[in-house]
C-alpha cells in the first residue's frame, strides 16, 4: 500500500484560503499527481487543503471523503514563556532538547513541555484515526507492526498540513512527531510518498521513500514559499507567518 501525505498550497491563514501562489502551487502538484493511480482521496476540512484537493479531484474527476481529524493538528499547552496556548512544535531548540523524554515513542505527550492542555487528546483522536483508515483496507496494528492479510499495491492520498502529517507519520512509524516537528518541514504543496515493506507475510512496517518533495515546483521553475521555516539565518523577521512570503518571486 501507499500513502501520499500533501500538504496544501501557501496559506492565507486570515482567511483559510491559498494565496494566488497556493493555487499555482496546486496546479502544478494535481498534473504532478497524475503519475500515480490513485484509489481513494481524503481531505482535512480546512479551507486550504480542500482547495489544494479541487485542482486533483477536477483533473481526475474523483471525489473526496473529509476526515475531520485530519484538520491540522490542534493539540495545544502552554508556553512556558507567555503561559499563552501554543501550537506544541517550534519551541526555541535549548527548551525541548532539555527534556528526553519529548523523544520517547510513547511517553513524550508526558513531558513536562506539553504534559498540560489538550495535546494527548488530540495525539490520541490522530491515533484513532490513522487506525480506523487503514482498517478499510485491511491493517490492524499489532504492537510495532502492522497486521494485513490482503495487502495490495493501492495508492490513497490525504490532503491535509504538516503538523498531523508529522504526526501520521510518527502513528505509522512508531515514534515521536516531535523530532519531526522540529527538524522537519514538508514546505507548501509538497509530496510525501510512504509505502508498506512486507517482508513476513501479513506483517507490514511503513517507509518514507519520500519526504517533503517539490520537483512539480522545481520543473517549472517556481520558488518555494518558506512558510513554517524560520530564516536560515537570524534577521529578526517571522518568516513562518505567510504574510511575509508575499513578496517572494514565483518563477526562479
Amino acid at each position: 500500500m501507499r500513502i501520499l501525505l500533501l500538504r496544501h498550497g501557501m496559506p492565507d491563514y486570515t482567511t483559510d484560503s491559498l494565496t494566488p501562489q497556493g493555487h499555482v502551487e496546486a496546479r502544478l502538484l494535481a498534473k504532478r499527481l497524475q503519475n500515480y493511480h490513485i484509489r481513494d482521496i481524503y481531505t482535512s476540512p480546512l479551507g486550504r487543503a480542500r482547495q489544494t484537493a479541487e485542482y486533483t479531484l477536477r483533473l481526475r474527476n474523483q471525489q473526496a471523503d473529509v476526515l475531520p481529524w485530519l484538520a491540522e493538528f490542534r493539540g495545544r499547552c502552554p508556553d512556558p514563556v507567555t503561559g499563552q496556548d501554543r501550537i506544541p512544535w517550534d519551541f526555541p531548540p535549548r527548551l525541548w532538547t532539555s527534556q528526553p523524554q519529548l523523544l520517547d515513542p510513547e511517553k513524550w505527550v508526558e513531558a513536562p513541555l506539553v504534559a498540560e492542555g489538550t495535546v494527548k487528546q488530540i495525539l490520541e483522536e490522530t491515533k484513532e484515526g490513522v487506525s480506523e483508515l487503514l482498517a478499510r483496507y485491511g491493517f490492524q496494528r499489532q504492537g510495532p507492526v502492522w497486521l494485513s492479510e490482503h495487502n495490495t499495491r493501492d495508492t490513497i492520498a490525504l490532503f491535509c498540513h504538516f503538523g498531523i502529517s508529522a504526526a501520521v507519520l510518527a502513528v505509522l512509524l512508531g515514534c515521536s512527531p516531535v523530532s519531526l516537528w522540529q527538524h522537519s518541514l514538508s514546505v507548501t504543496s509538497s509530496l510525501t510518498e510512504v509505502i508498506t515493506e512486507e517482508r513476513i507475510p501479513g506483517e507490514v512496517v511503513f517507509r518514507v521513500i519520500r519526504f517533503g518533495d517539490i520537483s512539480h515546483l522545481e520543473s517549472a521553475g517556481v520558488a518555494r514559499s518558506t512558510a513554517g521555516l524560520y530564516p536560515e539565518c537570524y534577521t529578526g523577521v517571522d518568516s513562518t507567518d505567510p504574510r511575509n512570503n508575499l513578496e517572494l518571486p514565483w518563477v526562479l
